[in-house]
Order: structure tokens, then C-alpha cells, then sequence
């Protein structure tokens, strides 16, 4: 049996599994990790928390009277994110460990994830991605696909091959650097790694097998919410930058919006200047629209005809630059496209539109 710390004293790990009808999977994961601890005689305490499965998971629990494993049920701020962070905080363990309950992540590579912290590492990952690692054959090729597309997401933030592994451990001071954490969707680790600014991470190559009981919890919600999460830290890492990058991709669904409409007018034989003009009147009303939603989100709760005003007033000198070069290129170049002359126009207009956005419409004082 797994040595148990005194109430008084530290344990040196304690394994926090965020749960949610796993109750076929709890026996054989505690049974597993329980012969991994006796083994190697580490003292540890296991943190099921569960988000009010009323599957039995609790009854099992109980019944099992395991004076080392504790299952606290939350009934609110439900997600996996959140029941990772609620099992830190009521953690007692020197070094914390975080693991699906699936046995998708094998309970053997706790010794050896917390070896690398005794080493001195900041952060420790069970990964796919290192050499020696490797993944049921069973996985499927679109969890592949999903599986990198999220990985190429998360590339800007951190430098380790498998920043969306679920399987991790870190010491306790790796949160004393941490910054106010408020993660959204399914992968607090990626938070952790950035939000605590991990220099000294380790990468431990682990099998990572296929769910056997149970269903996934994986579904498109999950990840339209690690979208946002990913927006999330590439504010917070990038600051001003990522303003700019998300008017700069608001700006672009703008140019086939000013696009779509030039060539519908000019098919419809209106004269090129007004139709220039149109297109790009068009163009500004669903940028603003867009930028307001998404790129200034914090000023949703402003005024917004007041905002809309201070949108076109604001973004009227890049709109009359904007129209005055396209008109001005397709002078010069008469063969020119419209619309080639219209990108260039926008182009000369944008960043001077970024700018009196930011520091004129969409600023945290005229909430």
C-alpha cells in the first residue's frame, strides 16, 4: 500500500485527476497508481475531482476507504481547467502532478516525471513527441490532425514539442511566479507553462494509449474554447501586438467584404468613384462590428452608438487615404484591376486606422 503522509506532514506528490463519469476507469487507475507509489515508496495523496458525475464514482470512492485518495465532487465553475485548479489549491504535496483519468497517461512515469523534479525543473511533460515516445495505433487520423493543428496553435508561446500534453508535474515554487491564471477548455497546462514563464521544462517520452472504458470528453465546444484560450494568452503575452494582429485579421475579412461589394457595383455599371466609396463605407461598418466583438472585447459594454461615431470620424482620414490611392493607382495604371488598385488603397489605409482605433475609439476609459 502506498505510504501515506502524516496530516501534519508534506506529502512529496500529490496527483490531481480532473473526473466526469469515469467510474469504469477509477478502479484499475487507482490500483495502478497505487502499486507505482508502493514500489517506489513514495508518499503521495490522490485528488479526484469530480465534476458531479452521479455515476457512482463517489460511492466507489468511498467504498474503497483508501485513506490516501480523496474525491471532492463540485457542483460549480465545472470544466476540466477549473478542477485542475480547484485539486492545486487543496493540495498539500511538495510537487503536483496532473493526469487524465482514462489511463490514457501510464501511472508508471510518475517516479521518473518526479525525478526531473527533483533535478531542479521547472515543469516536467509526459510527452508524444520526444524520441521513444509513441501512440496507440487505434488514435485515428483526425485526432492526429486535431492533435496538430492545436500543437501549431500553441507554437507561438512556448518552445516544447507536445504543449498540449495533459500528463504533467511541477513543483510547487513553479507557482510563485505564476501571474492571475484563467484558463478556458482543457489544456491548463499550456496555461501553466506560460502564465508561470517556465524556462526549465523536461519532456519524458511516454506511451500514450486509447481510451478502453468510457467516452471522450473531447467535442467541438471543447474546442471552440481552446480557441478563445489560445486569443487569451496571445493577449496576454503579446499585449499591444495582438491587437494589432487581430485588427490586422479583422481587416482582412474587410477586404474580400470591400472586394465583393466593388464588384457587385461596378457589375451593376455604377460610377468607379462612388462605387470605391461604397465598398469601402461597407467594408468600415462590419470591421467595426468585428473589432468591437473580438479585437477591443473589453469595450462591448461601452456605448455603442457613441463607439460607431467615433469609429467612422476616427477611421475617416485612413478611409479618404484608402479611397484617394485607389483612385489615384487606377489613374496611373489604367489597365490596373479595380480591385488590385482597391488592395493597395487598403493597404495605405490600415495601419492608420489600427492606430486611431486603439488610442481613439476602443479605449478602456470611455467604458
Amino acid at each position: 500500500m502506498p505510504q501515506i503522509a502524516a496530516e501534519h506532514t508534506t506529502p512529496r506528490v500529490s496527483i490531481i485527476v480532473p473526473t466526469y463519469r469515469e467510474a469504469e476507469n477509477l478502479p484499475r487507475l487507482i490500483a495502478r497508481i497505487s502499486a507505482v507509489l508502493e514500489a517506489h515508496e513514495i508518499t503521495a495523496e490522490l485528488l479526484l475531482m469530480d465534476d458531479d458525475s452521479q455515476d457512482g464514482s463517489e460511492e466507489l470512492v468511498e467504498a474503497l476507504r483508501l485513506p490516501w485518495v480523496r474525491m471532492i465532487v463540485r457542483k460549480e465553475e465545472r470544466g476540466l481547467s477549473q478542477a485542475v485548479l480547484e485539486g492545486v489549491r487543496q493540495a498539500r504535496g511538495a510537487a503536483l502532478l496532473v493526469m487524465d483519468a482514462d489511463l490514457s497517461h501510464p501511472p508508471e512515469k510518475i517516479p521518473e516525471l518526479l525525478e526531473a523534479i527533483d533535478e531542479g525543473y521547472d515543469f516536467v511533460i509526459g510527452s508524444r513527441h520526444v524520441k521513444g515516445a509513441t501512440t496507440d495505433e487505434n488514435w485515428g487520423a483526425f485526432r492526429w490532425l486535431n492533435s496538430f493543428a492545436a500543437t501549431m496553435l500553441a507554437k507561438p508561446f512556448i518552445s516544447v514539442r507536445d504543449p498540449m500534453s495533459g500528463f504533467f508535474a511541477f513543483p510547487r515554487r513553479t507557482l510563485d511566479r505564476a501571474d492571475y491564471l484563467n484558463p478556458i477548455g482543457y489544456k491548463i497546462g499550456l496555461e501553466l507553462l506560460v502564465k508561470c514563464r517556465c524556462q526549465w521544462v523536461k519532456e519524458i517520452a511516454i506511451h500514450f494509449a486509447n481510451r478502453e472504458l468510457g467516452a471522450s470528453k473531447l467535442c467541438l465546444k471543447e474546442q471552440l474554447l481552446y480557441i478563445q484560450h489560445i486569443r487569451r494568452l496571445f493577449i496576454y503575452k503579446f499585449g499591444g501586438w495582438a491587437d494589432l494582429a487581430q485588427f490586422l485579421i479583422v481587416g482582412l475579412s474587410g477586404v474580400f467584404v470591400n472586394l465583393i461589394v466593388l464588384t457587385a457595383l461596378l457589375w451593376r455599371d455604377a460610377p468607379r468613384p462612388a462605387a470605391v466609396a461604397s465598398a469601402i463605407l461597407i467594408s468600415m461598418l462590419t470591421n467595426f462590428f468585428l473589432n468591437r466583438r473580438f479585437t477591443f472585447s473589453y469595450a462591448r459594454k461601452g456605448p455603442l452608438f457613441k463607439q460607431l461615431l467615433r469609429f467612422c470620424a476616427a477611421c475617416s482620414l485612413g478611409a479618404l487615404v484608402n479611397w484617394g490611392a485607389t483612385l489615384l493607382i487606377l489613374s496611373q495604371m489604367p489597365g490596373l484591376p479595380p480591385q488590385l488598385g482597391a488592395l493597395c488603397g487598403i493597404f495605405v489605409g490600415t495601419l492608420l486606422n489600427f492606430i486611431a482605433s486603439r488610442y481613439l475609439v476602443f479605449t478602456h476609459d470611455s467604458l
